[in-house]
């Protein structure tokens, strides 16, 4: 479909060519339809900040209990115990809180150490070279390497934990993704829970085999073996998903506005407001799904009970009413409030970590690389109407020692 300035703005999730370049149709949302319904699958969509913000809040009215993707709200389909962002409370709550015990900023910080040895590790190798990519030299190996230290996770066995948990997110281009509960069941983890059992260590995987709450029902107990085993799913494909699309995003972000990237390396203590701004810019996912459970109205229009609303994130965030000149990168923008990692209830659990994640890799990289251009003719956008970024983003690179760029960048 064409889309321009006069015809009736268009979004659908599944279009390739809208998750390629959707800003002018997230303005066009914005400006034109405050309340947006797309007939062709049956959902309606929010893209104004406050409108945005006040749903992800509202968990009476939007329900996570039948998923946060269109797909899985569309097919009513039912999720192991511990899928927590597929959950309400109360069973959302005591899922929460015991994880959140984990993934406090005081935990997390003891391992900036450890992941900049991992991020060290990448890239010293490349210094020299004439390019490397984003993604399958750092955004693919960092994350991954970090979470499973974390579980407990053979170094051997993460590229077979992450090849699996990208391959539950990704759809044949312009189509929806196939649903499919065993994709969080977690069998997969059973061999590492049971040596843990026998061998307990210094990490979550035995902390959590271990910790003892009080459930829903007021019970105290520990984890079900179940219920284990999806929380570690959940952690494992969401701590490689989320960073590794913040790495793909800061080196494309960097490589597009020089400008900034020079701001960040003459003052690197740029870099955590930076790393905001990218994430503001470019959430890993996008938009987020919610099951209406009763009559709402925006705008003068009713969305009726059981419909599904979509939150638009990645418009929202964008929102010039909220943020000034909105789809401008600035390094140094003034913090404010973004929806990248949620409102409410529902806010990630491990943003502390992937912003210490982004943070550090960014503080590795400029270290050794100052300057970078975009092999577009190799870049490859993921295919998934679920989550947003790169695949492959191969740069061209000047060196530590200020060589040239290779003569395909010049």
């Amino acid at each position: 479909m064409s889309i321009t300035e006069t015809s009736p703005v268009y979004f659908d999730p599944y279009k390739p060519e809208i998750a390629v370049n959707p800003y002018e149709i997230y303005r066009r949302l914005r400006e034109e339809a405050p309340l947006y319904y797309n007939e062709d699958h049956d959902f309606y969509a929010v893209s104004r900040f406050q409108d945005v913000e006040r749903g992800l809040q509202d968990r009476e009215t939007y329900s996570s209990g039948r998923g946060n993707i269109l797909e899985l709200i569309k097919a009513n389909a039912e999720f192991p115990s511990g899928v927590l962002i597929f959950e309400d409370p109360p069973l959302h709550t005591f899922h929460r809180g015991f994880l959140a015990r984990i993934f406090t900023p005081k935990r997390m910080a003891p391992l900036e150490s450890k992941i900049r040895e991992f991020c060290v590790q990448c890239l010293d190798p490349l210094v020299g070279s004439e390019g490397f990519d984003f993604i399958g030299n750092l955004g693919a190996q960092m994350p991954m390497r970090v979470i499973g230290m974390l579980l407990g996770i053979p170094e051997q066995d993460l590229q077979a934990v992450r090849e699996r948990a990208d391959a539950a997110l990704r759809t044949e281009a312009g189509k929806p993704m196939e649903v499919n509960q065993s994709n969080y069941a977690g069998e997969s983890f059973e061999e590492y829970v049971e040596w843990r059992v026998k061998h307990p260590s210094d990490d979550v995987m035995t902390e959590m085999l271990n910790a003892e709450f009080k459930d829903e029902k007021g019970v105290n107990r520990k984890l079900t073996r179940e219920e284990l085993l999806v929380m570690i799913n959940v952690l494992a494909a969401a701590g490689n998903e989320t960073t590794n699309r913040l790495i793909g995003w800061t080196g494309k972000l960097l490589a597009e506005h020089p400008d900034q990237r020079r701001l960040l390396v003459q003052d690197p203590s740029l870099i955590p407001t930076a790393i905001e701004e990218i994430l503001r810019l470019e959430p890993s996912g996008p938009f987020a799904a919610r099951y209406v459970t009763r009559d709402v109205e925006f705008y003068g229009k009713k969305v009726p009970q059981g419909s599904v609303m979509m939150f638009m994130i990645g418009a929202a965030n964008r929102d010039e009413k909220r943020f000034r000149d909105g789809d401008r990168f600035e390094v140094n923008r003034p913090r404010f409030q973004h929806l990248t990692f949620g409102y409410g209830i529902h806010t990630c659990v491990g943003a502390v970590l992937a912003r210490l994640e982004g943070r550090v890799a960014l503080e590795e990289i400029l270290k050794r690389f100052q300057d970078w251009e975009i092999d577009y003719s190799n870049a490859v956008m993921s295919t998934t109407s679920s989550v947003r970024g790169w695949d492959a983003l191969p740069v061209f690179t000047k060196g530590a020692g200020g060589g040239k760029l290779s003569s395909a960048a010049q």
